[in-house]
């Protein structure tokens, strides 16, 4: 952590992370609200096959932009570090996803104002993915920085 505040470098490579990392959960909340709202999966699951998109657009584009002196490694074997590390991501989102959306969906149902043409659940559902989102990023970053592109100075 103290990296990032103290090396430019790092600053710049957490900055290009986020920049993924955004385009990620673009590509993340388009899937999930697709499948949710179009062929009526499950939240989970959704959110599972979103995640797995999210990991190859961010892998490639981690691998290109955000780390491009990282080839001591093959590709393949970055690809499975970076799925790894992803994989434990997912362990920690599912449960969030699963325990944590119905109690925001609660809150949202108790509020005394309502936005009529927003859909209280799938205003839950981006809501908890929001929070999984930002939980799990952390953890992708500092993980995938020390193991996946530890060949990086």
């Amino acid at each position: 952590m103290t990296a990032i505040l103290t090396n430019s470098r790092e600053r710049i490579r957490f900055m290009r992370f986020t920049i993924v990392g955004t385009i990620g959960a673009v590509v993340d909340f388009g899937v999930m609200n697709l499948f949710v709202q179009i062929f009526h999966t499950s939240l989970v699951l959704a959110g599972t096959i979103s995640f797995i998109a999210a990991i190859l657009s961010n892998f490639s584009w981690n691998r290109y932009w955000t780390y491009p002196d990282s080839r001591s490694k093959s590709i393949l074997r970055q690809l499975i570090e970076f799925t790894i590390v992803n994989v434990v991501g997912l362990v920690i989102r599912v449960p969030i996803l699963r325990f944590l959306e119905p109690g925001v969906e609660r809150i949202l149902h108790s509020m005394p104002f309502r936005i009529p043409i927003l859909d209280i659940a799938t205003v839950a559902d981006n809501l908890t993915l929001a929070i999984a989102v930002v939980i799990v990023m952390f953890w992708n970053f500092f993980i995938n920085r020390y193991w996946t592109y530890s060949d990086v100075q």
